[in-house]
């Protein structure tokens, strides 16, 4: 059962949306919000699959709050606006449904977060119970060595991973990354960037040391970094 919310300002978005949701046995809604504030202190204390999102909103807008999640659940865009869908699907929004949208096409927007969902727990297993997995990439499957990575760094809606010896581009966001690799092991420090911590040579102001790469660290993952020499 896929646990969601609903974010959105207009009280008959959140009618219309439960009424077709109710329709699909696998999902449950488990809280409305009606606005980001809202939105936000319910995600700090609960753990969600995914949400519906409105981007036009009081006080702070739908892709702000996105911006403001460092782990936001999968997001579907719900909005009377097609003008944002770029900057959305820059922030890894699984879809973009324009207002008003077809029971079909909220079905087909649900069940990208179920095929996905599906996917990050068969891989997350594959990678906390093993050195090695496969990345597509180049028309090819590579075989990568944990032990062998490095960092990962964004690359528009790719990935570069980079190895002990070489450099492969993976046709995988960092997102998606960041939820199969195990956090004891690697750590995201900034938006483009996600780091095995064992490689770290230094750390020093706002750059981390690997190798002779010098990695940014983000403001919004600089207590996270803290936390690796002051536990």
């Amino acid at each position: 059962m896929l646990k969601f919310i609903i974010v959105d300002d207009e009280p008959l978005a959140h009618e219309v949306i439960t009424e077709l949701c109710n329709m699909i046995p696998h999902i449950e809604l488990v809280h409305n919000c009606y606005n980001a504030m809202e939105a936000m202190q319910f995600l700090n204390e609960n753990k969600v699959d995914f949400m519906f999102l409105d981007i036009n909103m009081p006080k702070l807008k739908g892709l702000d709050f996105l911006k403001t999640l460092s782990q936001p659940p999968k997001t579907i865009i719900t909005t009377a606006y097609k003008e944002y869908a770029l900057e959305s699907y820059e922030l890894n929004v699984v879809d973009y449904l324009l207002k008003p949208f077809s029971f079909d096409r909220l079905v087909k927007a649900v069940n990208k977060v179920s095929e996905s969902s599906a996917l990050i727990t068969t891989t997350k297993e594959v990678a906390e119970t093993s050195t090695r997995f496969f990345v597509k990439g180049d028309k090819k499957h590579h075989q990568i060595d944990l032990n062998d990575l490095q960092y990962i760094e964004a690359y528009g809606n790719y990935t570069k991973l980079f190895l002990k010896n070489e450099m492969i581009v993976s046709h995988e966001k960092i997102s998606y990354y960041e939820s199969i690799l195990n956090k004891d092991n690697f750590l995201r420090v900034h938006k483009s960037f996600l780091v095995a911590i064992d490689k770290i040579k230094l750390i020093e102001g706002n750059r981390i040391l690997i190798n002779e790469h010098r990695i940014p660290i983000g403001q919004t993952y600089k207590s996270n970094v803290n936390k690796l020499y002051n536990s």
